[in-house]
């Protein structure tokens, strides 16, 4: 444990300097820069993309199936199954408030009340984007408000379906996959205290009746 410690401390010890950002091509989504560093006294360098940030949303319905959106996604050349998700209006925009709007614009859902679930960063090797995921429940339907270039189909899972399609290598992408496991585990934790609530009350049970019979 003492390496692991030392070790880690080492690392974080390693002189990084940013000598130049220089912006080589700005899209519509993100900024991309080449980065001359100084790292141990050795010029490199690094690319770099800039992203304003994202909000996603895993909605559960009434019934325990999780709404999830199919999409074809340019960068792979095929449909993907994902949650739903988006980016931020602007950098300072709230993220809960971006996955509000995109909860009912790619779902045709909304809700009163987002649970904040966990943060992601997509792409920590060349890429800030940083995604808040959150969980929607006690869905209201509306209507979808689909950008012109872009088709969505929506789709109700079971999570045990989900999670079998993430073992097999069939659902990859990393938002989603990160949500239904944190999602997953959350479930099993309700469950488990559940459990245990049920447990207790036996056991007051037993104690209360035993009390009777010494009386």
């Amino acid at each position: 444990m003492e390496q692991k410690v030392e070790k880690q401390a080492s690392l974080e010890s390693v002189p990084v300097k940013r000598l130049k950002r220089e912006l080589k091509y700005q899209g519509t989504i993100l900024k991309m820069y080449e980065d001359t560093v100084e790292v141990n006294g050795h010029q490199a360098k690094w690319d770099f993309i800039h992203h304003d940030g994202a909000a996603a949303v895993l909605p559960v319905t009434e019934d325990g199936k999780i709404l999830m959106v199919r999409q074809y996604r340019n960068a792979l050349d095929r449909y993907t199954l994902e949650i739903p998700a988006g980016k931020l209006d602007s950098p300072d925009e709230a993220k809960i408030d971006c996955a509000y709007r995109e909860l009912e614009e790619e779902t045709g859902y909304r809700c009163d009340h987002l649970e904040y679930l966990m943060s992601v960063n997509t792409t920590i090797a060349f890429c800030d984007e940083a995604l808040d995921i959150f969980l929607a429940r006690d869905l209201k339907k509306t209507h979808q408000h689909l950008d012109p270039d872009e088709e969505i189909e929506v789709e109700a899972w079971e999570l045990s379906d989900l999670l079998k399609r993430i073992y097999a290598g069939e659902l990859t992408d990393g938002k989603t996959v990160s949500a239904i496991l944190a999602y997953a585990a959350k479930q099993d934790r309700s469950k488990n205290k559940d459990q245990r609530s049920i447990v207790s009350i036996c056991d007051e049970i037993n104690i209360w009746i035993k009390q009777l019979k010494d009386a």
